[in-house]
């Protein structure tokens, strides 16, 4: 019986994928074989020696300890794409409230009240003040075109926009799924030298805090508009407010806020909506739920921030699958130790490697715990 650990509400949408002949699970138990969480914090918590997988029901991963868990063996596993339609929606909201001034008119709005009859004389007296431009035919810059920054790219073509995107690890896939209309560049100046708006999606790493800074905007046209709903870190605080009070940029619009911002003429600050759906969090949950699934019966890993993936087949005999280190020779040395296998797979992202063998019987796994560099060892039948 494998017992899941949930550290915050999960869907049962997600919670229903697990079999309750094989799965327990809550947010009471001491020694879970796995954990799923939304938001919590995982810092500071002390991981059970029976854990050996992690599933985020969402993007990021800034709030799970991932490097020491590939210390200890323990893959991580997050839900890229099914939250992405909620963001792209977002997204385009954030595009048109930095445009139309519509949240200054609907609060100028509200102190209309009590004027009665001259209500409608003052609101045509009182609209010039909110004016605001149109974005079809504008330029949209995408810092990202992942599975949001795609949708989001996309969808601004259909809008009627022009859009460059920027994005050193477009996949194959991303690619195809691009409109053909979207302009890929691989230098980011570009992007935003030639954006009236510029959208991020990137995670937030030491390649990108900080991305929009005091020499970015020097590059950017003036009065540009810059939506963040990745991560807080890729904005400079400090600048991005400094460019608001110059008009360097028009408007600020961040789905993280923070106290030195919050206030600022000019920022459209947002409660961390970007995937507060109903929608979006039925989606995390059930494709977390599957890939627990997927590794704590098969060893399949799927969707890893700290393990490669590892497609194998359903059916199997005996699974030897061993996470390790990658170091020169360990595999080999894992090989020899399996023995005659029916097949081996193995995969290394990160400075750590998975490596899996299909066996007939059983196998002694001192051999391989006692290989250097090997740091779990999963025998499932």
């Amino acid at each position: 019986m494998f017992e899941i650990l949930t550290l915050n509400k999960i869907s049962k949408f997600g919670l229903e994928k697990f079999d309750s002949s094989k799965y327990t699970y809550g947010d009471n138990i001491a020694a879970p074989h796995a954990v799923m969480v939304r938001s919590a914090a995982m810092h500071d918590m002390e991981l059970s020696a029976n854990t050996v997988a992690i599933a985020r029901a969402g993007a990021g991963g800034n709030k799970i300890p991932v490097d020491a868990c590939a210390e200890k063996g323990i893959a991580v596993f997050n839900t890229p794409g099914a939250n992405a339609n909620a963001v792209k929606e977002l997204v385009l909201c954030g595009l048109l409230l930095s445009s139309r001034k519509v949240i200054d008119a609907i609060d100028w709005c509200k102190t209309l009240k009590g004027e009665g009859a001259a209500v409608g004389k003052l609101v045509e007296k009182g609209k010039s003040n909110f004016v605001g431009p149109e974005i079809a035919g504008k330029t949209l810059g995408v810092i990202g075109l992942g599975a949001i920054g795609n949708l989001v790219a996309n969808a601004a073509i259909a809008i009627g926009m022009e859009v460059i995107g920027y994005d050193p690890f477009l996949s194959v896939n991303g690619a195809l799924c691009l409109s053909p209309e979207v302009k890929v560049t691989s230098d980011v100046k570009e992007v935003i030298a030639a954006s009236d708006y510029i959208t991020l999606h990137v995670p937030a790493n030491d390649s990108t805090r900080g991305l929009i800074n005091a020499d970015s905007l020097a590059e950017a046209k003036d009065s540009v508009r810059i939506l963040n709903f990745a991560r807080g870190e890729l904005v400079n605080s400090a600048d991005i407010i400094a460019a608001l009070e110059s008009g360097k940029v028009s408007f600020y619009v961040t789905d993280f806020p923070s106290d030195d911002v919050i206030g600022v003429k000019g920022v459209i600050a947002i409660p961390h909506l970007g995937a507060s759906t109903p929608e979006s969090e039925d989606n995390c949950a059930k494709m977390a739920a599957a890939e627990l699934i997927d590794y704590l019966e098969k060893g399949i890993i799927k969707n890893s921030v700290n393990y490669p993936n590892v497609a194998l087949p359903n059916t199997f005999e005996t699974r030897v699958c061993v996470l390790h280190k990658d170091v020169e020779g360990v595999q080999a040395a894992i090989t020899a130790a399996v023995g005659s296998a029916q097949s081996i797979v193995s995969g290394t992202k990160k400075g750590y490697g998975y490596t899996v063998a299909d066996i007939k019987g059983d196998i002694d796994t001192a051999k391989l715990e006692n290989i250097g560099g090997v740091i779990r060892v999963r025998v499932l039948k």
